[in-house]
Parts: C-alpha cells; sequence; structure tokens
C-alpha cells in the first residue's frame, strides 16, 4: 500500500508538465532579453566612450620606451 501511495504522487500529468514547461521557458525567455538589452546600453556607452577624447589623449601620449632596451636592437 505504501508502494502504491508513492507511485500516486510521482505521477505527473501532461498538463502540469506544460506548465511547468512553460514556466521554465518563460523565465530563460526573460532572462536572455535582460542580457539582450544590457549588451545593447554597454555597446553603446562603450561607443560613446570611444569618441571621446580622453581616449585619444592616452593614445597619444605613448611614448615607445623600448629603444633604449639592449636587447632591443639587433
Amino acid at each position: 500500500m505504501l508502494n502504491n501511495l508513492f507511485l500516486k504522487a510521482l505521477v505527473v500529468t501532461t498538463t502540469q508538465l506544460t506548465i511547468i514547461l512553460i514556466v521554465v521557458a518563460s523565465i530563460f525567455i526573460v532572462f536572455i532579453l535582460i542580457a539582450i538589452i544590457k549588451m545593447y546600453k554597454l555597446k553603446a556607452e562603450n561607443k560613446k566612450l570611444m569618441e571621446t577624447n580622453a581616449f585619444k589623449d592616452v593614445d597619444e601620449s605613448y611614448k615607445d620606451f623600448t629603444k633604449g632596451h639592449l636587447y632591443g636592437d639587433n
């Protein structure tokens, strides 16, 4: 009798399984949408930062200091 009770408790109907799958799929869709929105925001912020003068100043101020190195000139 106890074994029969466990079997009835573990039986899942197709309706319950469908509802569970729909809930899990909708949660993943929400996570994917959040990731896509964050990706576009980061892309826009990166583009804005690349256009500022702060990045250009850092790049122009770089000086090649390897010319005086002993192993650099062959």
